[in-house]
């Protein structure tokens, strides 16, 4: 039994983009898009066509270029901007249009000044309207993380009859906890007529840094598709991440559950969007930071050089990483010393080792790192020679 599919949806040109400071030229987005559909996301969301001129070119750029995943284009339940989406994704072998709206009560009252009634027939017309130009409509219902469910419950019964094939249920704001996500979920999954027709998606926010864990919890209990963006990208605090929420599934066979992603692309993807957003990717992100496969610690890297699962829950060659990195500090201790010394190349028996050990310390406690040439400086200073039991190579 492969397990259940869940279907990866990358926002990262879309949402990712949103981030201030990162703008993406045409040929930027296509790239990128190229190298998502290599990792095996099931959609793409290329972007939103109305915003400007640029977004429309590259939207349509993406949707003549990608073959085997569905092109994605945003637009508001407005006819306007379904329109534009609609033409920009016309070239797609695969297209949809996510169309939507906000539900919650502030969005109704504030954002849009109006009443559940009213926004319940926007959504529909949105509906109806974009399956004039396609088969395939998903519907945002905008900040349902602070909606009421029965009104969530009914939005989506609706929109499903007018021809919704996927329903994105977004914590706009990432205010959910995961167990009240999850039971979200659960209540549309238990109470909403037809839900077992479409894919209910979770679209979730980082504001509280919940947004893996309710994307987590969204599809335990039902969900089959997950929004996400590479390193996490996105509005504010940024979105689910990509990378987390695909080696979650992985790593935990019990959750029955599988993806189409290609894991050990993950860290070139990672770097690929690094470099062209600017986005800096933190040294202690999960699972593409420097860091995540980095040791330091002498107790942790003394039993990871002995066996690796001692201190890793992931092999990095998963996700195309060659090797973890054992970082010489001045916590470090005699096994990591004596392993970076044999990969230069260099033997130390015990008391060999006692003696350039503790010129190391000297000199880690004035440095955060010790390199290769600051190592090779240490065993000349330390005075040792083949009759003390060093054997150099290189």
């Amino acid at each position: 039994m492969r397990g259940k599919k869940i279907h990866i949806f990358d926002t990262s040109l879309r949402d990712g983009e949103q981030v201030p400071g990162c703008k993406l030229n045409t040929k930027q987005k296509l790239d990128i898009a190229k190298n998502l559909e290599y990792l095996g996301v099931d959609v793409i969301e290329a972007g939103f066509p109305i915003s400007s001129p640029g977004d429309y070119k590259s939207v349509q750029y993406i949707s003549k270029t990608i073959s085997n995943t569905i092109v994605c284009a945003l637009s508001r339940a407005v006819k306007k901007d379904i329109e534009v989406a609609g033409e920009s994704i016309k070239f797609a072998k695969k297209p949809r249009i996510h169309t939507g709206i906000g539900t919650s009560d502030c969005h109704i009252r504030y954002k849009f000044n109006s009443t559940p009634e009213k926004i319940m027939d926007l959504a529909i017309n949105a509906v109806k309207y974009a399956k004039k130009f396609v088969e395939d409509v998903e519907f945002y219902a905008e900040d349902a993380g602070r909606t009421k469910n029965e009104f969530l419950a009914k939005i989506c019964e609706k929109v499903i009859k007018y021809g919704a094939t996927v329903i994105n249920i977004a914590d706009t704001t990432g205010s959910c906890l995961p167990e009240q996500y999850g039971k979200k979920i659960r209540f549309l999954m238990e109470n909403v007529k037809g839900i077992h027709k479409i894919i209910l998606s979770t679209h979730c926010h980082d504001d509280l840094g919940l947004a893996t864990a309710n994307s987590l919890y969204g599809i335990i209990n039902g969900a089959q598709q997950v929004e996400c963006t590479v390193n996490g990208i996105g509005e504010r605090a940024g979105n689910t991440s990509l990378e987390e929420i695909v080696m979650i599934i992985k790593q935990n066979k019990k959750l029955n559950l599988i993806t189409n992603v290609n894991t050990k692309l993950i860290s070139y993807i990672s770097n690929l969007v690094s470099k062209h957003t600017g986005m800096i990717i933190p040294a202690n992100k999960a699972i593409v930071g420097i860091n995540a496969f980095s040791h330091s610690s002498g107790i942790h890297q003394d039993g990871v050089i002995k066996k690796k699962e001692t201190y890793e829950s992931i092999d990095p060659k998963e996700v195309g990483v060659n090797n973890s990195s054992i970082i010489l500090t001045a916590r470090s201790g005699r096994a990591a010393l004596n392993y970076r010394y044999q990969q230069l190349g260099c033997f130390l028996n015990k008391d060999s080792l006692d003696l350039v050990y503790s010129k190391f310390i000297e000199y880690a406690d004035k440095k955060k790192e010790i390199n290769n040439e600051e190592l090779k400086t240490i065993l000349k200073k330390s005075n040792l020679n083949q009759h003390n039991g060093t054997i150099k190579i290189v």
